[in-house]
């Protein structure tokens, strides 16, 4: 007599032929990625590998982003107390990432930057603008606050583990940055 074939028979692969293919799928990726974390592409050439790239890159960004907040401390002295601990977090950022992190971390002892000066010019592409009205000014960092978490979110799938946790640790931190730009003030 046959025993009838159970009711919640699978009809997807078996557990032992996924284990029998994950071994090896587990075995040839942390070969192939023993060889990436070594800083250089398999070229050999001397250039950065992509995870090099997406920090050095990452800490070009916290950098700019830290110089915007500069921007607008300058422009609107009375919100130094409010950008400044949020500032000297993206000089954090810029500092995990391997960046350098400029000055001090409180903007009200960094002189105020010229229009003309050649110390902007030479950190980096030129200052942006800033708004004549401080809730202007606030909105427009909150929203390269957004953009640069959105960005680095993007940028997780293409990154090994250790930098995606950094890159999606910062970005939350970006986001709450957005929020008390925007939502925390009024």
């Amino acid at each position: 007599m046959s025993f009838p074939s159970s009711p919640r028979a699978r009809s997807g692969p078996h557990r032992r032929s996924l284990l029998a293919v994950a071994a090896p799928a587990l075995l040839a990726t942390g070969c192939s990625a023993g060889s990436a974390g070594s800083g250089t592409s398999d070229g050999g050439a001397g250039r950065p590998s992509a995870a090099d790239r997406a920090r050095a890159r990452a800490a070009r960004d916290s950098a700019a982003l830290a110089a915007r907040y500069d921007a607008v401390v300058a422009g609107h002295p009375k919100l130094a107390e409010r950008l400044g601990p949020l500032r000297a977090e993206v000089l954090r950022h810029a500092e995990a990432f391997g960046g350098a992190g400029k000055g001090s971390p409180s903007p009200s002892s960094s002189p105020s930057p010229s229009p003309s000066g050649s110390g902007a010019a030479a950190s980096g592409p030129a200052p942006h603008p800033v708004p004549a009205k401080a809730q202007d000014a606030l909105a427009e960092l909150a929203a390269a606050e957004r953009e640069l978490a959105d960005r680095r979110t993007e940028a997780l799938l293409d990154v090994p583990g250790e930098l995606a946790r950094l890159l999606a640790s910062v970005a939350a931190a970006g986001a709450a940055h957005v929020y008390l730009l925007t939502e925390a003030g009024r």
